[in-house]
């Protein structure tokens, strides 16, 4: 453990190094609470780079608390569609709401208060509190526990027996008490820029000199590997109905109550979507039996299904494939809590990247001349 004159040379080094070379993100450009907690649920399991478009889109259409809370919830996700872990921005309007109601329209600066938000938790609340209002709290993700890790030759997984509240312990005592902000900052770039997963940049470490990990020749074992939860495969099928003049159906998230029973309803993240279920062998006959006993009574029992390139699709531990059909009808049905859209302008509403994936895989195929 660093005390005394050891630690104050590596707080000076750290916050020396940050200075000169930190990122020019958007988020840093300003102490605005709510700028810095939109970037901070933006960026929570995704990439730097995927969010910086959104971020700045985002605000160019909901610049304050206020304007969030009062949007339409369908408006948000549209801004959102692309982004993933869709309950991050439905979290984000509920707190805005919260906030609207509670606190002024302005972020908390309380940390109990801030906890009571919808989707913050400990990590989130002390970035956005030591960012935003300069308390000493000390933040510990993945990027910061890496460093922390390497530092104190810690093995093993990070999150099992206890060593999630050491490194938390330890992450408060290296606090710089007079910067938290840009202290916390500077170790999540640290951990993001230099001590990375793989393939570190060690001789660019400006702390170099402190880590045990690398004065044991432990820098690739650590951290150790997380027992990885076995993966699901799943199978859907689903719907592309077009009429002649190239618009499809879409069902409206009321519709995923009624798919819930098929285990669709989750992966199709509450948005606007393709008629889609899952399947256990035959995709195009269980599909069929779907949409003409449950949904569409009324389709033609011999409507041709143009069976179009599988799509595949990631989701936390979830590995799926999802097997398209098309089929091309003169008049689109009237449904209730259905929306007529051009296939290709199917971006007016929230669409999760699945439907977004099956919609380009019918467009390539129309594009090939497949159907007529």
């Amino acid at each position: 453990m660093l005390t005394g004159r050891p630690l104050a040379s590596f707080r000076k080094k750290v916050l020396s190094w940050f200075q000169h070379c930190r990122r020019d993100l958007p988020w840093r450009r300003s102490k605005d609470p709510y700028r810095i907690w939109v970037s901070e649920i933006m960026l929570q399991q995704t990439r730097v780079a995927v969010v910086i478009p959104y971020y700045e889109r985002f605000l160019q259409h909901f610049p304050d608390v206020g304007v969030l809370a009062g949007a339409r919830e369908e408006e948000v996700l549209r801004l959102w569609a692309g982004l993933g872990y869709y309950s991050r921005a439905r979290n984000l309007q509920k707190a805005a709401r919260q906030m609207v109601a509670e606190h002024d329209s302005q972020f908390p600066s309380v940390q109990k208060d801030a906890l009571q938000l919808a989707g913050i938790g400990e990590y989130t609340a002390a970035a956005i509190l030591s960012i935003a209002y300069k308390k000493r709290l000390a933040v510990l993700d993945g990027n910061v526990a890496r460093v922390l890790a390497r530092l104190t030759a810690l093995r093993g997984d990070l999150r099992a027996d206890g060593h999630w509240k050491r490194l938390q312990k330890l992450a408060d005592q290296l606090l710089a008490p007079r910067r938290p902000g840009d202290w916390n900052e500077a170790m999540m770039e640290l951990g993001a820029t230099i001590c990375k997963p793989r393939s570190p940049r060690c001789l660019l470490c400006p702390v170099g000199e402190f880590c045990q990990a690398r004065k044991l020749g432990l820098i690739e074992a650590i951290p150790g590997k997380r027992k990885k939860r076995d993966a699901v495969e799943v199978n859907l099928a689903c719907l592309v109905m077009i009429d002649r003049s190239n618009n499809t159906v879409l069902l409206s998230p009321a519709h995923h109550e009624g798919e819930s029973k098929d285990g669709a309803a989750g992966l199709l993240s509450r948005m606007w979507h393709f008629p889609t279920i899952v399947v256990a062998a035959d995709a195009e006959r269980e599909l069929r039996a779907y949409i003409q006993g449950k949904l569409l009574p009324g389709l033609p029992g011999g409507a041709k299904f143009f069976r179009l390139a599988q799509a595949n699709h990631t989701v936390t531990h979830r590995r799926i494939t999802v097997q398209p059909f098309r089929v091309e009808l003169d008049k689109l049905p009237v449904v209730s809590g259905t929306r007529k859209l051009p296939l290709g302008q199917l971006g007016s509403v929230p669409i999760s990247n699945l439907t977004r994936k099956v919609a380009e895989a019918a467009q390539s195929g129309q594009e090939a001349g497949r159907y007529r």
